[in-house]
This record gives structure tokens, sequence and C-alpha cells, in this order.
């Protein structure tokens, strides 16, 4: 190998420097300047896991092929969460993960439970990475992953919309919804939907688990001072309950509708599949996890009701977070995707794939969908709404969010709400005791 004297040496240094800060033209205070001793021949083998169960295409789609373009030497595998080979399977074979990530319901669990939590406070210094430009709310929830650390940085977002049937208002002569309703006029437009018609039409229902993760009233499912279930101690969740679910089920004909299928609330097979759901609250990507379904109805989105108490509340942030993990050896260059993930040059990507973006950016926003098939829907209802602040999340709210969800539908087919509420956190208090003890 040849050897090169000092100035040779000098110049080269001069010239790599100048091309690592052309190669990052425009970046901002949070996004990514790179680190002084990056070189054009950096080289990484890094492994991405997820609990999620994000398919590999799905994962390249989104990210894998624009990090290989960005990170020609690094060879990047992804491994998805598998039904029987999850991600502690996957640590007893001996594999390596070098970047964690998850959305916010699992997120800390999967690292923590692991033992795979690091504090990446100093990594984001010597990488330049800020969360100054991360919409407030999430850039806050940062905070509540663990205590006075970093151990996951928000790379994309969710929150929920209305998506609705427009063949069924057609059908009936009813107006669509609008941006901007409460949950009152929701359940008024549903009520009118709920009929029967050759079969029964329901009106309006919401995906149970994802509204309550992300409620409009920021309430903890457990108590960050008890480690107690929250449900009968706060009296918001009898208001929630009774206002998403309890309320457009009183028309007439739901309760019947809902006992022919086993007693639960209309779900996705009912609105996308056998159409007879008028109305459906549910994740503002969810088109995009059921393409061909969506692709063969005719609907639109409007942005979600809202309690009359707090206007233009819309649901909490959903967002997911990547991590480097403590049992990388590749810290640095593990950071560095996660850095550029960050960039307005990859969130403007992501936005125009219908992937929300967590930079609180109106050209970012501004561009969501575009490139997808859905360009064409009413995708600025996703953004009509601001964000409900997020509240406490336990690393146990796993345990707590079947049997909440059972209480949806519970609200709806029995009058006395206050044995169901009173039963429910009783079996989830015992949930977290045997959990704490092991």
């Amino acid at each position: 190998m040849k050897r090169y004297g000092y100035r040779t040496k000098a110049v080269l240094h001069l010239m790599l420097c100048f091309l690592c800060l052309t190669a990052c033209n425009g970046a901002t205070d949070i996004e990514s300047k790179p680190a002084e001793e990056e070189t054009i021949e950096d080289t990484a083998q890094l492994v991405v896991y997820s609990g999620s169960g994000d398919s590999i295409d799905s994962w390249n789609d989104r990210f894998g092929s624009a990090l290989q373009a960005r990170f020609p030497n690094y060879t990047i595998k992804y491994i998805q969460k598998q039904k029987d080979f999850g991600i502690k399977e996957l640590l007893t074979s001996g594999e390596t993960i070098d970047i964690y990530w998850d959305s916010i319901g699992g997120f800390a669990a999967g690292l923590l439970d692991n033992g795979l939590e690091l504090d990446m406070t100093p990594l984001m210094k010597k990488h330049h990475v800020e969360l100054s430009q991360v919409e407030p709310t999430v850039a806050d929830s940062v905070k509540q992953l663990a205590a006075d650390k970093v151990i996951g940085i928000p790379i994309f977002n969710n929150n929920m919309v209305l998506y609705y049937n427009k063949d069924l208002f057609d059908k009936f002569g009813v107006s669509y919804p609008q941006d901007g309703m409460t949950w009152r006029e929701a359940s008024a437009l549903g009520e009118k939907l709920t009929r029967f018609d050759q079969k029964q039409y329901v009106g309006l229902s919401s995906s149970q688990t994802h509204m309550l993760l992300m409620n409009q009233l920021s309430i903890p499912f457990i108590d960050a001072a008890s480690e107690k279930s929250t449900l009968q101690t706060d009296e918001k969740w009898r208001t929630y309950f009774n206002t998403v679910f309890a309320g457009p089920g009183q028309s007439s004909g739901y309760v019947d509708y809902m006992k022919a299928h086993k007693d639960t609330l209309p779900y996705r097979v009912e609105f996308l599949q056998d159409r007879e759901l008028a109305m459906f609250a549910w994740l503002s990507s969810i088109m995009f996890v059921f393409p061909e379904d969506f692709k063969a109805m005719n609907w639109d989105m409007v942005a979600l009701p809202t309690f009359e108490e707090l206007p233009q509340v819309g649901s909490q942030a959903y967002p997911t977070y990547f991590a480097v993990t403590s049992m990388s050896r590749q810290q640095d260059q593990a950071m560095k995707v996660i850095q550029y993930l960050l960039s307005e040059e990859m969130q403007t990507r992501l936005s125009k794939k219908g992937v929300m973006p967590v930079l609180q950016n109106e050209a970012i926003q501004a561009v969501y969908g575009q490139d997808s098939p859905f360009k064409d829907k009413n995708l600025k209802a996703s953004f009509y709404n601001k964000f409900a602040p997020i509240p406490f999340k336990s690393r146990y709210d796993s345990l707590a969010l079947t049997p909440y969800a059972k209480v949806a539908n519970k609200v709806v087919l029995t009058a006395d709400h206050n044995t169901v509420f009173r039963e429910t956190a009783e079996e989830v208090n015992k949930k977290l005791q045997e959990a704490r003890m092991k």
C-alpha cells in the first residue's frame, strides 16, 4: 500500500471534508451534518429488526432502497418479526441487532425487556441530531420512553382519520361527512346510515385498539404513580367510551348487527370487504397497508371527529422510533442511518409515499401522498386537527389494551357500565401485578 507524505494527507483530508459538506447541503439544525471522522471509505454491516412485523418488501419500499443509495458501502439486513421467531429467539440464536424500530405501543417494551436500550444522547451530539423541528407532542414523547436519556428517535408518524364509503352515502341519499365534525355530528350522520335494506347496514364504528391507544382526551392506560389501571379512577374514560363507542351504537339495528357478529363492533372486514359499514375511524396510513382493498372501493376520508370541549384536537400522534442498540458494535454507523432517516430529504421522500413525516414542516406535509395511488383523496385530512398531547406510556400498556378494547364492545351491548369498568380494572390490575413479579 502506498504511503503518503504529511502534505498529501492534509490535502486528501480537506478534499474529503469538502465532499462531506457538499453532500449535506440544505442541512437544518435537526438533520444530518456528517461527523468529522466520516470518510467515503466508511463501511458497515448492520442488522435492523422491528417488532412491528413489517414485511421486507415494505421495508425496502419505504427505507431499504433509499438507505442503500445513500450508503452504498453499508450492508443493511432487515429481519422482520415472525410468528414463531421473535426478538428473543433471534437474540438466542446469537444475532446482533444494531437498529431496533417499532411504534410507540411496543417500542419501549421491546428494548427494555431485552436489555437493548442505549442512551443515544452522546451519539446525537456527535452526529448533530436534534429534535427541535420534530412535531412538539412527538418530540415530548421521547422523554417518556426513559427518564433522563434518549433511547429512541421518532422517524415517522401516524394518527386517526375517518374513512367513509361513498357508495353507501349515495345509496341512501345522505351528504358526505366533512372535515371539522364533532363526534355528536358524526353519530347523528351515522344514525341516518344505520338501516336495513335487504341486509343491515351500520353508520359509524372505530378501530377500538387504535382509538384507545391514541385517545383524544390524553388518558393514560396506567397511572404512573400507583402503576394501576386508570379505567375506574379517571372519569374521562367514561366520557370517552360513551362518546366514541356507545354513542354511535344507540342507532336502531346496531346492537342486533353486533350480536350477529360475535358481539363485536364493525371493523375492517365490514368496512372494506362486506361494505356494510359507512364510516370507520382508523389509522391515517391504513390505505397503504391494504392498498388493493382500498383501490377496489369508492371511498374518501375526513379529519377525525372531535369532542365539543376540545375543538380541532384530533388523536394523539402514534410515532415510530428507531434506536441504536446497546449490543451494536457499529453504533456510529447505525446512528448515521438514523440521522439520514430524520433528514429533510428522507422525510420528504417518505411523505410523498404517504408515510406521515415527524418534521413540523409545511412543505414536507404538502407533498403527503403525492406519489401514492391515493393522491386524489382528501389526504390533507391527516393534518387538519392538532395532535392531542401524548400521556404517560407504561411498558405494560399492552397488558391493558385488549381488556380495554373489550370494554368498547360491552358499553354498546350493556347498560351496566359500572360493572364493566370495575371488573375490567380488576382484571388489568391483576395482570400488572403478575407482570411486575416476574
